[in-house]
Order: structure tokens, then C-alpha cells, then sequence
């Protein structure tokens, strides 16, 4: 059995399992990827390299991209696609271009890529400019991990016939343990579990610079990569609790308990171990205190061919 198809058995959730990231850049590169892509494709790896590396040091991931065909094959390129992806703490916004040459993409302003105005750093880059609604990758390098072949390009596939020039292939996102995996961009929210559905609703969602309700919920939902793991999972369960569709419309922090908070806490919690309090505000004023604890699991493999690893997931519940 692969490995998504055992965690789909054990029903396990996907809250909190996004690739970290504060940005996307994502490269056209057509033809096989290996298993490190970046470095094994027909991209000079030495480009391939520094580009990943440079988007890495500055908080960012770096995917390559192709148009799903039945033969994703071809070697010539006149010019490469380019997506840019920030903001994603506030507003995100996306920003799209093409070059001749793939080590163009060596000039982006990679250090204000997380939080610089997209019209600013479209001003300095001359070949990007805004790219209006949003586009989902779907991880297709079945060279890294056998599920992300054998259930991310035929749902790339179908989706190409549906929603032409807005769905791409693209490189190891983590968690192919829940193929179909996929990123929404701009927002960067991470898909586990895909349907056609459910990515005709990202997709749709996108366009009015939202979040999809139908990827709300532990199934679909792996977060969003800019939050580090726990906030991620206390932000996406508030996102299912209140339907809010809006990026933007939640702020997310560590819990500072007040005197009612504090009474609210049953004695067995103030002397055990309460979990991770995390708390969540809507920019309409209204607060929640989110709990969240790590529970164990029988062991299962994260990787087709791997051994099985211990597993741990999420545990979440409101406080208040």
C-alpha cells in the first residue's frame, strides 16, 4: 500500500503539516524532475541551486513548474513562466512573468519578497507585473514520491481541461503522505487530499482573493506555510468554526490570559500539562483561545518505501 492511501485508512488529520514559507517562487521547467529537482531536471543545476538556496536564506520556497500534459517532455523553452507569491501575513498578492534566461530569476529582490509592496517590486523587476486571481499547484514529482504520480497528475490533468493556464505541476511541497497535494496561490494555503471539486473551489475562491469553505476541515486543510505549525492549526480550525473566508481576517498569537481566561481554566489544567493556548482575533473584535495538543498514533510510513515513524497529530478545541 502507498503511503497516502494508509494515512487516508487511518483518517488521519492534515492540520498542520504546510511547508514553511513567508514566500513562493515558482519556475517554468519542462521535462523529467528527479527526486531533487532543482538540481535534477534539465535546468543547469548550478542555477537550480542558487536559486533555491537564495529563496530559502530568505525565508521563502522555490518550486519548478510545468503545464500538465499527458507527456510533460518538452525540452525547448522560448521563455519560462515565473509566479511570485508574498504578502501572506496581510494582503497576498501574486505577481507573474516570463524570462528568456532561468538565472533572471537571480535578480528578484528575494529580501522583500515576504512583506514588499507587490507594485514596488514589480517596478524594480521589469518583467513581473500583478497577476489577478489565484493558480493551485499540484506536487507531480513521482521521481520524490510515488503517490504524488500516481494521484496528482491525473487531477492536474482534468483540471487543465477545466480552469486552462491557472493549474500547473509542480515539485515536492512535503506531505505526499496526503496526495493529492496542492498550493494555493496567492494565498499560500496548502491542500492535502484533493479532489477536482474541492480544486475548482480553491481555484474559484481565489479569484475573489479568498479561501475556499470546502478545504475548511482537518481533511483538506493542510494550513498556511508563512504560520509555524501550532498557529497554523489554531488559525484553520477557527477558519472551519467560522466559515471566514477572508486571508486576512485573523491575527494569531500566543494566549495572554486574563483574569477570566485564567478562572476559566479547570484546576486539573492549571496543575497538568494544558497543551499550547494560542489565541485568535477577527478584525470584527472577536477572540478565541484555542488549545491544542499533540496525541500519538500507530506508527505509518511518511514516504512510499519508507519504514514507519512515529506519528503525532493535532488535538484541537476552543476554550472560550
Amino acid at each position: 500500500m502507498t503511503c497516502s492511501f494508509a494515512w487516508d485508512d487511518a483518517g488521519l488529520p492534515a492540520w498542520g503539516t504546510a511547508p514553511r514559507a513567508n514566500f513562493w517562487v515558482a519556475v517554468e521547467q519542462n521535462g523529467p524532475w528527479g527526486a531533487k529537482a532543482f538540481t535534477q531536471s534539465r535546468l543547469d543545476p548550478a542555477v537550480g541551486a542558487a536559486i533555491e538556496t537564495a529563496t530559502l536564506g530568505a525565508g521563502g520556497r522555490a518550486l519548478l513548474i510545468r503545464r500538465p500534459a499527458s507527456h510533460a517532455d518538452h525540452a525547448d523553452h522560448p521563455r519560462r513562466r515565473v509566479l511570485v507569491a508574498g504578502g501572506l501575513a496581510g494582503t497576498p498578492w501574486l505577481l507573474s512573468g516570463s524570462v528568456a534566461e532561468p538565472d533572471e530569476v537571480l535578480g528578484l529582490p528575494f529580501e522583500l519578497l515576504a512583506e514588499g509592496a507587490p507594485d514596488a517590486i514589480a517596478a524594480r523587476v521589469g518583467w513581473l507585473e500583478r497577476l489577478d486571481g489565484g493558480v493551485l499547484l499540484l506536487c507531480a514529482n513521482g521521481k520524490r514520491d510515488l503517490c504524488c504520480a500516481l494521484r496528482g497528475r491525473p487531477i492536474a490533468l482534468e483540471l487543465e481541461r477545466t480552469a486552462p493556464g491557472r493549474v500547473w505541476e509542480c515539485t515536492h511541497t512535503g506531505g505526499h503522505r496526503f496526495a493529492p497535494t496542492g498550493i494555493v496561490l496567492p494565498s499560500g494555503q496548502s491542500l492535502a487530499r484533493l479532489t477536482r471539486e474541492v480544486a475548482l473551489a480553491a481555484l474559484r475562491a481565489a479569484e475573489a482573493g479568498e479561501l475556499a469553505s470546502e478545504t475548511f476541515g482537518a481533511w483538506h486543510d493542510r494550513g498556511r506555510g508563512h504560520l509555524e505549525p501550532s498557529w497554523a492549526v489554531a488559525e484553520a480550525y477557527v477558519r472551519e468554526l467560522t466559515g471566514e473566508r477572508s486571508p486576512d481576517a485573523l491575527t494569531v498569537a500566543p494566549a495572554t490570559l486574563d483574569g477570566r481566561d485564567q478562572a476559566a481554566l479547570t484546576g486539573r489544567d492549571r496543575e497538568s500539562d494544558p497543551g499550547q493556548l494560542i489565541e485568535i482575533t477577527h478584525h470584527d473584535g472577536r477572540r478565541w483561545l484555542v488549545r491544542l495538543t499533540l496525541e500519538p498514533h500507530d506508527d505509518l510510513p511518511e514516504s512510499c518505501g519508507k519504514a514507519a515513524v512515529a506519528v503525532r497529530s493535532w488535538t484541537v478545541s476552543v476554550d472560550r
